[in-house]
């Protein structure tokens, strides 16, 4: 690939153009691309004595790293937790400055060090050894004093770094933070982790709302339920349907069970078919055997039948069929679940 002049020279007052600002994002994004796409060949007895070490792990799998690849480290940690595996991050600096103690026994350490000789990783090597604990490393460096420790090592080294002084991490990142990526993954498959158990690890989120509320969390319930008699006039149940608000009511037998449903459309039907509002009793303007659901199901599925059926709301019923609960669309849309 032809070189591109992409700074100024030393000493020049000439501002990058357009045409050097894309050159030089095209050269860091393929030179980051290319060196990921060699990673492929590097997974190999290592990477699976990786996997089978962390699966075989009793306590959680605590990563660390200096500076550049610390901050890599703390992001492998998060995904790891997120996807079915217990994990941290721990500075090595800070560990050797009290927080070692939060490493058990039963835990598993991987360490990542592009030149797999950081004096502030390394030194944790006789402390992690008297713990007795299997480590993973992350290297750079094959022949290194940290990879040689390791149970496994990852290769993750790079022909160089992206920065056109070959210093900065950049490339060498970038590959860590893929081979995390596929350590992850490839942990997340092997316990046959679901999304209903990332749910569970984000509760706050989009994801978690849909497939962790349910129902029975965000429906009206008691006396928040409309509520009239199959006998009762037509007039009581608009008043009933105008203090509560849902645009419905339910109809009921003597015993509470659910017979019905009145709605605002009912009404207008109604009147284009000139029945007398005073007159008319709930039994003969109700619709019956509406769309019921019960109070478990999720607040995803119950989206999926109001949409299936073009309605806004919801009677919620219990084994019983008496209705204990409505759940209208305003209440999905407050809950976040769309």
């Amino acid at each position: 690939m032809p070189t591109t002049e992409t700074h100024p020279p030393e000493n020049s007052d000439d501002p990058m153009t357009a045409t050097d600002f894309i050159a030089s994002a095209t050269r860091t994004i393929t030179m980051e691309a290319d060196a990921v796409r060699q990673l492929l060949a590097r997974l190999d007895d290592n990477f699976v004595t990786a996997c089978n070490t962390v699966l075989a792990c009793q306590g959680r799998i605590v990563v660390t790293g200096m500076g550049k690849s610390g901050h890599i480290g703390n992001k492998i940690a998060a995904t790891l937790a997120s996807t079915g595996t217990p994990s941290f991050f721990v500075h090595p600096a800070e560990a050797c400055h009290g927080d070692l103690g939060m490493i058990t026994k039963n835990d598993v350490v991987i360490a990542i060090s592009n030149s797999g000789s950081t004096a502030e990783v390394v030194t944790l090597l006789p402390l992690i050894k008297r713990l007795g604990i299997p480590m993973i490393s992350m290297t750079g460096d094959a022949q290194s004093v940290l990879a040689k420790a390791a149970c496994a090592n990852l290769d993750v080294s790079v022909e160089s770094e992206a920065c056109p002084l070959n210093l900065a991490p950049t490339t060498s990142t970038t590959v860590t933070l893929a081979m995390g990526d596929a350590l992850a993954i490839a942990l997340l498959e092997s316990r046959g982790f679901s999304a209903e158990d990332f749910a569970f690890s984000h509760p706050g989120g989009a994801l978690g709302r849909k497939l962790l509320l349910r129902v029975a969390d965000i429906m009206h319930k008691d006396a928040e339920v409309p509520k009239v008699f199959a006998d009762q006039p037509l007039h009581q149940a608009l008043l009933v349907m105008t203090e509560k608000g849902f645009g419905m009511t339910t109809v009921v037998a003597a015993d509470n069970t659910l017979l019905g449903v009145f709605t605002d459309g009912d009404l207008r039907r109604i009147v284009d078919r000139k029945i007398d509002i005073n007159s008319a009793t709930m039994a003969q303007v109700m619709s019956p055997n509406p769309k019921t659901i019960n109070s478990e199901i999720l607040a995803a599925q119950a989206l999926k039948i109001m949409e299936d059926g073009k309605i806004t709301a919801l009677i919620v019923e219990d084994d019983h069929h008496i209705p204990v609960g409505v759940l209208h669309m305003h209440d999905i849309l407050r809950a976040g679940v769309i």
